[in-house]
């Protein structure tokens, strides 16, 4: 083998090797990351087997079934009165919404309508379901991405609207309210005062979040141009509520395919939508749907009309035989109940459509491509509840 002699080559060959030593040290291999069971943004025991490619994801999955707590069979073996308690618990944070569905589909097979000032009181819970659930989204988020403040306001501003679920049904969290043919009890002496007092808070709380949480610079950095899902994607995965309405679909069960029962057509409201996609959008029109409940619960309380809030209905339940399924517009999008009956006390078959199983379920999609910190972002703006998903 001849020497190379001359300065120069010599130079230029160690400096080629250098270079191959470096790009030997810092050539990395695909990792594998699981983020959960238990993670802040899981919103619960969920596991995400993301696939990296340094700090970019290549592939995200979602591993359900940790807290898989059986209700649709567990309904088979219920009467429906006592499902009423049980389905309480599958969105823990927006309990009363998800008895009103179930509670219609038994009323359609059984021919019952709730009396008017029930339907009155069955919206405005409905709703104040939903400000108790969505607000904690707003500071839950915030506090994901490293703003704790946000995390304070929810919770205080929170607990005005639990007071006022809690002294009107007895339970806190998990009402058990809801009838089939109307409500357990009435409302109290000073609750329509109260409510509406509830209600300016949460209307106050929406205008500081506005600049604290959404007019945040930071915030908008963490979220726009993040995680976003084009509109004719969002449709293909079944997204529904903020969600689809973030990717600018205009479509709201409570407006468009309102079932009987609910008396949204009684309040002057609108539905936002945003064209972006992102993260921030779906925390925008979260905000917005907050606020436009508000307006929905203070315009209701001032018509509640006068009259029992109970129908004549057997004192033991028994559902006609047949089929039927009512969708509503819950916390977390579309929310439906397919009972089927054979005329007995229980019911014999229940399917449950729960938003959050579908909110999860395009993880994969929108992950692909993002990074690490990008992906606690796309999964808090989803929002999703555990036990929606593990049904």
């Amino acid at each position: 083998m001849t020497a190379i002699s001359d300065p120069q080559s010599v130079a230029a060959l160690a400096a080629e090797a250098v270079d191959n030593r470096v790009n030997l040290d810092f050539e990395t291999e695909g990792m594998t990351l699981n983020m959960g069971p238990q993670h802040p943004a899981t919103h619960g025991t969920l596991r995400i087997i993301a696939r990296l490619d340094g700090e970019q994801v290549i592939s995200a999955e979602p591993m359900c079934g940790y807290m898989h707590r059986g209700y649709e069979k567990l309904t088979e073996v219920r009467t429906y009165p006592q499902i009423n308690a049980l389905i309480n618990r599958i969105d823990w944070l927006g309990s009363f919404a998800n008895e009103v569905p179930f509670i219609l589909a038994a009323e359609k097979l059984m021919g019952v309508e709730a009396p008017p000032r029930a339907q009155w009181i069955r919206t405005i819970l409905f709703e104040m379901s939903r400000i108790a659930n969505i607000s904690l989204f707003l500071g839950d988020f915030g506090l994901q991405l490293g703003g704790m403040t946000a995390g304070f306001y929810a919770f205080r501003d929170r607990e005005w609207v639990l007071n006022q679920i809690e002294s009107a049904t007895g339970g806190r969290f998990h009402p058990n309210f809801d009838r089939i043919g109307g409500l357990k009890d009435d409302l109290p002496k000073g609750w329509i005062e109260s409510s509406h007092t509830a209600m300016d808070k949460l209307l106050a709380f929406c205008d500081e979040l506005e600049d604290l949480l959404v007019g945040n610079e930071i915030f908008q950095a963490r979220t726009r141009g993040i995680g976003v899902i084009p509109a004719e994607i969002a449709l293909s995965y079944g997204l529904s509520g903020a969600n689809l309405r973030a990717s600018g679909v205009d479509w709201d069960l409570r407006r468009d395919n309102c079932p009987p029962g609910l008396v949204y057509d009684k309040a002057d409201w609108k539905v936002w939508t945003h064209p972006d996609g992102d993260c921030f959008a779906r925390t925008w029109v979260r905000l917005q749907e907050t606020r436009e409940a508000a307006k929905i619960v203070k315009q209701l309380l001032d018509t509640i009309p006068s009259g029992p809030v109970m129908a004549k209905v057997p004192r033991i339940i028994k559902v006609p035989e047949g089929e039927a399924y009512v969708a509503t517009e819950n916390p977390l999008g579309e929310m439906g109940y397919y009972v089927v009956s054979k005329g007995d006390l229980v019911p014999f078959r229940v399917k449950i459509r729960s938003a959050s199983f579908n909110n999860i379920s395009i993880v994969p999609w929108v992950a692909r491509g993002a990074y690490v910190p990008d992906l606690i972002s796309i999964l808090g703006s989803l929002y999703f509840i555990l036990g929606d998903i593990d049904r």
